[in-house]
């Protein structure tokens, strides 16, 4: 049985692999907001569990068993995101933390009925993939919509940001999950992008243009 901790910092160790081969004891420490002492004497624990590669000052990667852990982890925050946003009717921008206290539910006879209860959904209102019972999912192609050029048009699938702030932010802007978007313009001072919707135009910052995932 793993501990809390333990379980988050497989999420968090999976979360910064799918950027970088290796993950650094100083990355974890920035993500988790903790020292890197800290950091190092649980990596130590999880590399006597088996559940991660662990050398130090040279990165740290999950065992198929730690990756094993860390998907199925994922797999229930997603869940009950989607549960509390499509069951419960609570908004996108106010279910992560619930998520994540729900997330460390050990029963997966629980999650399987959730799961089944809900039709298997595939992602999650923030557009993310929802593991199902095997570990597997697809995974949108996605661009941020900084990536593409005027005239270009996309639908919104995802979010780098998930933030209450931002997701608010696109919530009010009417920039949410389904929307179609085209590219009017961008403007050359500080790249900010114009964007044309079904009933209205929005000029977004280059901040929200490469947190906003789109596909093509």
């Amino acid at each position: 049985m793993n501990t809390l901790a333990e379980e988050n910092y497989l999420k968090s160790i999976y979360h910064l692999s799918l950027n970088a081969e290796n993950v650094s004891t100083n990355q974890l420490a920035a993500l988790l907001n903790t020292k890197a002492s800290s950091v190092t004497d649980m990596l130590k624990k999880l590399a006597d569990k088996e559940l991660i590669n662990y050398t130090p000052y040279q990165g740290v990667t999950l065992t198929p068993p730690g990756e094993k852990i860390a998907i199925n982890i994922i797999r229930k925050h997603r869940l009950w995101e989607f549960f509390l946003v499509e069951k419960l009717n609570f908004k996108w921008d106010e279910v992560h933390e619930m998520a994540e206290e729900m997330e460390h539910i050990s029963s997966n006879e629980l999650i399987d009925r959730l799961d089944r209860f809900m039709g298997y959904p595939k992602y999650d209102p923030h557009g993310d993939p929802i593991p199902d019972c095997d570990g597997k999912f697809k995974v949108h192609d996605l661009k941020p919509v900084s990536a593409i050029e005027i005239n270009e048009s996309g639908i919104i699938c995802g979010v780098r940001d998930h933030s209450a702030g931002f997701l608010q932010y696109l919530e009010k802007q009417g920039l949410t999950i389904g929307k179609k978007i085209k590219v009017e313009d961008i403007i050359e001072f500080d790249r900010s992008m114009i964007l044309q919707m079904e009933t209205k135009t929005v000029q977004i910052s280059r901040e929200v243009a490469n947190n906003l995932l789109i596909t093509l």
